[in-house]
């Protein structure tokens, strides 16, 4: 009996000493999350759902990367609109300058595309009241030099600001960072600027109303025609 109750003591001893040890290292044991949504950077969820496709399949190099705010994520049938070459769409929320910088190594330098169609600049005026377009042309010659350097000397094509009704008091803003723009783009090779800008104002210098949808900043299939007939030229075969 002595015998039975030592064995059985010793058995005890040793059981709560397995379960001190186990909660003491689950107590020390890091705890892996997701990030918060707080500490997400904009447009993370978007960013992370290209690179979750990339991963099934990835986007076929030497392609024409379009790359830029929602003027370009809402042009879904842009392949079509441009038959006969292959276009990767990466137009992201109402993504700024500062978005492309931040996500260049994501969306930008992985597919080495053979030419980069950009467009940017309307939600850095939008989004700040001390932007000025001066300010937008310097973010765009960082982006610039970034696709430069890590890309070397592909094509890399401006489509200018447009115009929006709902944005028309910012106008002035918009034709100074495409005037810098344009004069930028003229002095370098490999280099394009494609003006929709006023391929966009009625007679009397205002934007026109029947290219957009009803929140008078998207376009409908009227200013994506404007777009698609602008642009084409400027592709490469």
């Amino acid at each position: 009996m002595n015998r039975l109750l030592t064995t059985w003591f010793a058995r005890a001893i040793l059981f709560e000493a397995l379960i001190f040890g186990a909660l003491h290292l689950s107590a020390q044991a890091p705890v892996l999350s997701q990030p918060s949504v707080a500490a997400q950077p904009p447009f993370w969820n978007e960013i992370s759902e290209f690179k979750r496709r990339d991963s099934f399949q990835h986007p076929p190099a030497n392609a024409i990367l379009f790359v830029g705010s929602s003027s370009f994520r809402k042009w879904t049938n842009v392949q079509t609109d441009f038959p006969g070459y292959t276009i990767i769409n990466r137009g992201f929320g109402g993504s700024t300058f500062d978005d492309l910088i931040r996500y260049a190594r994501d969306i930008i330098y992985p597919y080495h595309p053979r030419q980069v169609v950009i467009y940017c600049g309307d939600n850095d005026l939008a989004g700040d009241e001390r932007m000025t377009g001066r300010k937008v042309y310097k973010r765009f010659l960082k982006l610039y030099d970034m696709i430069r350097k890590h890309l070397g000397n592909i094509d890399i094509v401006y489509v200018s600001i447009k115009p929006s009704p709902s944005r028309e008091k910012l106008m002035p803003e918009m034709e100074e960072a495409n005037d810098m723009i344009r004069n930028f783009m003229a002095e370098r090779s490999h280099a394009a600027f494609v003006d929709v800008y006023h391929l966009m104002l009625n007679a009397h210098g205002h934007p026109m109303d029947e290219l957009f949808v009803s929140d008078k900043l998207h376009m409908n299939e009227k200013g994506y025609k404007i777009w698609q007939q602008a642009i084409m030229p400027y592709l490469d075969k």
